[in-house]
């Protein structure tokens, strides 16, 4: 059918295949380094003991069956080859159908770390990799061009991650009306960047060309991506342009990367377009079938989109085939972090040696600078900022934490930067105080060589010992 395909976005879906893939090995490279810590045999919320309550039905996965961290090991480690085989075109290689086993391949396998992830993996960018890995699946490979419907549903997904967020924006907090949110949000991020304290210190009036920019990329120009071209390439430039602002202002994972990917296909790049034969009858029924899967589960997120009570980052299946994004609906005014330390006295008293742990993203030592990290996930430090608002969200894992730390775990010991305590002297107490941080000015940078500022607020954890 020669409506069904669209050779003219050969190119494009080249470059957001290959992509996809160092995406997909970003966070399965994420997962070999972090699962064993946070989810395996001895981590903070073992898989065992969730897959011992949750059924296969509410959360498919391979390690339904098996958990053992060897065999999770070998599978994660096994998605990051198949990831580099992606990336160096090996689906190329193969016939259509091949290729299209070996995209299906990742997509199953993250599949099955994020059903089991809990609070580690209850992030919007987890289902937007799993969704956008579904539907490259669909998309061939060289024995075919393009289908015109996988790349009306990749902009289908670009436009609800977008407008989303826009719409969550305007229904959540009022600075984001009022065009006042960058005054803080730079400052209390969950993961702050080496450029977002020059970005907070950017003068008011830019902050709110930034902000009323940035309903316009959301809330007006996805619409635009279902125009005739140029006009949808000029639509996809726009949010690419946005979302590396986006990049330099802070640490989002692969939240950002991610959707630049989704809107790579939407380009039409110049070039020479190979013409290759029309599609096989069997892969048009797949296609148009799965487009249809897709269609129906859409009415989820619509209905969402429509609702004044509008979910922020919502799964509506097991599979995360079709899902609803938002992000920062409401924005913190003031900074606050979990500081842990740790002491090898005897007793635990206020002038004891306290000696603090280093995390490895999140605000510690004023004087340490903020790294980039994105789009590796460091998952530890994202939730220690959720813990920093509320208690309520570290409860079913911090006095584990604390615990590893006691022991000198060494797999919990490798998520973190830097430990005070040797290898065979683990601390005999270790506390956690809760510090209001806020960024220090140009003049007290200059005095001071600090990038942050921080005020005792009160204690968080008292001093604990094992036993």
């Amino acid at each position: 059918m020669d409506w069904f395909t669209a050779p003219d976005y050969w190119l494009g879906r080249l470059v957001f295949q290959r992509a996809l893939a160092v995406l997909y090995l970003v966070a399965f490279l994420s997962a070999a380094l972090q699962f064993r810590a946070l989810l395996g045999e001895r981590g903070l919320l073992p898989v065992s003991r969730y897959v011992a309550r949750v059924p296969f039905r509410r959360a498919p996965s391979l390690f339904q069956w098996r958990c053992s961290d060897r065999f999770v090991g070998a599978s994660v480690w096994g998605g990051c080859a198949v990831s580099v085989a992606l990336v160096a075109g090996a689906d190329a290689l193969l016939p259509l159908w091949g290729a299209m086993l070996l995209w299906l391949v990742p997509w199953a396998l993250y599949l099955s770390v994020v059903n089991v992830g809990q609070t580690w993996y209850a992030f919007g960018w987890e289902s937007l990799l799993l969704e956008t890995g579904f539907l490259a699946v669909f998309l061939g490979n060289d024995e075919v061009a393009p289908p015109v419907v996988v790349l009306f549903l990749v902009r289908w997904l670009l436009f609800r991650v977008e407008f989303g967020a826009g719409l969550i924006k305007m229904r959540g907090d009022e600075c984001w009306r009022k065009l006042t949110c960058l005054d803080h949000h730079h400052e209390t991020q969950p993961m702050p960047g080496p450029l977002s304290w020059f970005f907070h210190h950017l003068p008011k009036p830019l902050h709110r060309v930034e902000v009323a920019a940035n309903h316009v990329v959301q809330l007006l120009v996805p619409f635009l991506l279902f125009t005739p071209q140029p006009v949808a390439s000029v639509a996809a430039a726009l949010m690419i342009v946005t979302q590396l602002w986006l990049i330099l202002s802070g640490n989002f994972a692969w939240l950002n990367w991610i959707t630049i990917v989704l809107a790579l296909p939407a380009l039409r790049l110049p070039g020479d377009h190979p013409r290759p034969p029309d599609a096989p009858l069997w892969y048009e029924v797949v296609v148009l079938a799965a487009a249809a899967l897709l269609v129906f589960l859409s009415h989820g997120p619509v209905r969402n989109m429509l609702s004044r009570r509008q979910a922020m980052n919502r799964s509506f299946d097991p599979l995360h085939l079709v899902n609803t994004y938002g992000a920062f609906g409401s924005v913190s005014r003031v900074r606050y972090e979990v500081v842990v330390e740790g002491t090898a006295d005897e007793r635990a008293r206020e002038d004891s040696e306290w000696r603090e742990y280093e995390f490895r993203g999140k605000p510690g030592d004023p004087r340490r600078w903020p790294r980039q990290f994105a789009p590796y996930h460091l998952r530890l430090d994202w939730q220690m900022w959720f813990a920093a608002l509320s208690p309520a969200y570290a409860g079913t894992w911090f006095t584990v934490f604390v615990e590893r730390l006691l022991e000198n775990d060494r797999a919990t010991l490798g998520l973190l930067r830097r430990s005070p305590f040797p290898p065979d002297a683990p601390p005999r107490f270790v506390r956690a105080r809760l510090f209001r941080y806020r960024y220090t000015t140009w003049r007290e940078l200059r005095e001071t060589g600090a990038c942050w500022e921080r005020t005792y607020v009160r204690e968080f954890l008292p001093p604990t010992r094992l036993g």
